[in-house]
């Protein structure tokens, strides 16, 4: 069984900086393409970053591009979402998740198997 646990969120002023991280459990990380997405309230759970399990690829969502990156520590089974310039936005609840599949690079959720409980990232002014 997979488990994902997502860390770092937190409190952030407009403009700054965060850096989450997703800690997996479990066989075959190192074979996955992970993902992350995240729920503003009342909104539906949108994709935000994706990258392969050899990290040669990685995909974003057009909100985030360019202030964003995706990277992944096999040996460590850890993915993070480094993130830049917040805006209000950019403030919901944060999820990885795994996709067994591995390739290609998907944007929707129901490409993944596995999710993490989120992590919150909140900007205020």
């Amino acid at each position: 069984q997979v488990q994902l646990v997502e860390s770092g969120g937190g409190l952030v002023r407009a403009g700054g900086s965060l850096r989450l991280s997703c800690t997996a459990s479990g066989r075959g990380f190192s074979s996955f393409a992970m993902g992350w997405f995240r729920q503003a309230p009342g909104k539906e759970r949108e994709f935000v970053a994706a990258i392969s399990w050899s990290s040669s690829d990685t995909l974003y969502a057009d909100s985030v591009k360019g202030r964003c990156a995706i990277s992944r520590d096999n040996d460590k089974k850890t993915v993070y979402l480094e993130m830049s310039s917040l805006k209000f936005g950019d403030t919901a609840v944060y999820y990885c998740a795994a996709d067994e599949v591995g390739w290609p690079l998907y944007s929707t959720d129901r490409s993944y198997e596995h999710w993490g409980q989120g992590t919150q990232v909140t900007v205020s002014s």
